[in-house]
């Protein structure tokens, strides 16, 4: 009974594991990136960051998005996300 638990686990394991997208896949939080370079919504993990070199964002605190503390980016259950006070 205990090794049909583990492999029902381990199988439960990989089926969330594969549900993750290979660009949110993360371990901890500085794994993750937000996915823009202005006003993000979403994060990616830091492999497929978004190349912001001379990008100008606005200063506004665009609502929806994690500007001006409104949010952050965090590991969550192996996905990178965007989190939402």
């Amino acid at each position: 009974m205990k090794k049909i638990f583990l492999i029902l686990s381990v199988i439960c394991l990989l089926l969330l594991v594969s549900c993750v997208p290979e660009n949110k896949t993360c371990s901890i939080d500085s794994d993750c990136v937000p996915s823009t370079c202005c006003h993000p919504r979403d994060a990616v993990n830091i492999q497929n960051s978004p190349d912001c070199a001379g990008i100008l964002c606005s200063m506004e605190c665009d609502s929806g998005s994690i500007d001006c503390g409104q949010g952050k980016i965090s590991c969550v259950d192996g996905s990178c996300e965007a989190v939402f006070n």
